[in-house]
């Protein structure tokens, strides 16, 4: 292949990556036509784009970009995968992939920087909360004092004003109102 059409491809992997800096390596060797038809398909349905790679034009093409610590996966046939909400919701569904297609070989991610190399890594990193999902958790960490602090607050009020009407009934039946010593 020639320089120039090396650095044609170089430039189009740079392109439709874009500003991608998390990103999913697999490979998809061995996965009959029909088959890779249906996982491209289901992928695309949740956002999830797939670009099957040259991994030396790869390597070049994310070398200085946050996705460089991707470089030592690509090796072998190997194919990028990236989009959906975040790269952990692209983990996730290529981990419910792999156990429905023992072909697919999860070869590692990054996420922010970090590398998760292997199956193993991938499917720790879908295990990770999504950024909607942490800010949830850190939501209900921090009002959660509040929520008790005034839960122990209402607390003796609430049983005040359940005595209140009690009494309140009582005295509108017109029953009597025992004396407590």
């Amino acid at each position: 292949m020639s320089k120039p059409v090396k650095e044609m491809m170089i430039r189009d992997y740079q392109d439709r990556l874009g500003d991608t800096e998390n990103a999913v390596v697999i490979s998809i060797r061995g996965i009959g036509a029909n088959e890779n038809n249906r996982f491209r398909m289901g992928l695309i349905e949740n956002g999830i784009k797939v670009m099957v790679v040259r991994n030396a034009l790869a390597r070049k093409a994310v070398s200085e970009t946050p996705m460089s610590g991707l470089s030592e996966l690509l090796e072998g046939p190997s194919a990028l995968t990236w989009g959906g909400e975040s790269v952990i919701d692209v983990a996730r569904e290529l981990v419910k992939w792999a156990k429905e297609i023992e072909e697919l070989e999860l070869k590692g991610a990054i996420l922010d920087g970090e590398l998760f190399a292997g199956e193993e890594g991938v499917k720790a990193l879908s295990k990770y909360p999504t950024r909607d999902e942490a800010i949830a958790q850190n939501i209900t960490l921090i009002l959660s004092p509040g929520r008790n602090l005034m839960a122990q607050v209402k607390g003796p009020g609430g049983r005040l004003l359940g005595i209140v009407k009690a009494i309140e009934e009582k005295l509108e039946k017109g029953e009597t109102i025992a004396k407590i010593n």
